[in-house]
């Protein structure tokens, strides 16, 4: 059995081991990234393909005619053709779930950095201005109280219920998208935790933030398809709303003109959410859990889309 993983660098740069993996096949191709102009010859002759990235249509699979399974290392699966591998009878597993309390945990802190902009008065101090205060303290922009402010949460699956957990340890009141639309949009704090479907795409629009309340604050730990990056960053910088933290945007790595790397009140950080080592290692085992039980007949983890007409 031949396996090939297309982008494996972001899983494991070299800090864990393969061997889950490796056990289960007579090849394993590790590339750590894979250009979508090389995708079609790198999965040719494969058995066995895993991504997270790359977008794999109907054509590719067409044209890796030994191709039975793709394993996604992601929770996410838009970037695979669901529809043309039901109908090429290729099985398609994806990995829920793993990393629950690391994206939580991101999400709240990305809710801190934009309460306490630790990261911004870290650099001041180094930078010399507390040596030069004549005061005992300063701040360099307004330090926000969380206890008493409402959290508006929008995707209320396993990370969206923790996070609104640790909202209300933290003396929040939380609201539900799926359970009273309005008081989640005209919360203090706005978080994503959705999937991004086509239904969904860009629903962080003019129209959305108009909706939001004045000063309010955007979160979005889920997918950059979600937002609307222009209108944001227009928000952002007529103080419609008073800053946003992501840690996903529409194409990473993002271009250079990216409207929210210059916009204001705006923290970016990599994609990183779901990176601690911990969750890297169980990807690694979970891919390999759910290539043995489909190798074994069974369907764990499998993604399922209704028969085809």
């Amino acid at each position: 059995m031949n396996i090939v993983l297309l982008d494996g660098h972001s899983i494991n740069p070299g800090d864990l081991s393969w061997k889950p993996l490796e056990g289960l096949c007579d090849h394993f191709t590790v590339y750590e990234r894979t250009a979508p102009e090389d995708i079609a010859d790198r999965i040719k002759d494969c058995e066995i393909l895993m991504t997270s990235k790359c977008f794999i249509t109907r054509d590719l699979m067409k044209g890796a005619p030994k191709l039975k399974y793709i394993g996604s290392t992601a929770t996410g699966y838009n970037n695979i053709n669901i529809e043309a591998a039901r109908d090429l009878g290729i099985a398609v597993t994806n990995i829920p779930a793993y990393s629950t309390e690391a994206v939580a945990q991101h999400a709240i802190a990305l809710m801190l950095e934009l309460t306490n902009q630790v990261g911004l008065h870290s650099e001041s101090v180094h930078a010399g201005e507390w040596t030069d205060c004549e005061y005992f303290c300063y701040w360099k922009k307004p330090v926000t109280l969380l206890a008493g402010r409402s959290l508006g949460i929008i995707g209320y699956g396993a990370i969206g219920r923790r996070v609104g957990k640790i909202a209300e340890a933290l003396g929040m009141s939380v609201n539900v998208h799926s359970h009273d639309r309005q008081a989640t949009v005209t919360s203090d704090f706005v978080t994503l935790h959705c999937p991004l479907t086509a239904e969904n795409a860009g629903m962080i629009n003019r129209a959305f933030i108009k909706e939001m309340k004045p000063g309010a604050f955007l979160i979005n730990t889920a997918r950059g398809g979600l937002v609307n990056e222009a209108d944001l960053a227009q928000a952002l910088n007529d103080g419609t709303l008073a800053g946003a933290a992501v840690d996903v945007l529409s194409s990473e790595p993002p271009a250079a003109d990216n409207p929210l790397l210059h916009a204001d009140n705006c923290i970016i950080t990599p994609h990183i959410a779901w990176a601690p080592r911990e969750m890297r290692r169980r990807v690694i085992d979970v891919l390999a859990g759910n290539l043995m039980d489909w190798r074994n007949g069974g369907t764990l983890n499998r993604v399922e889309i209704g028969p085809a007409d």
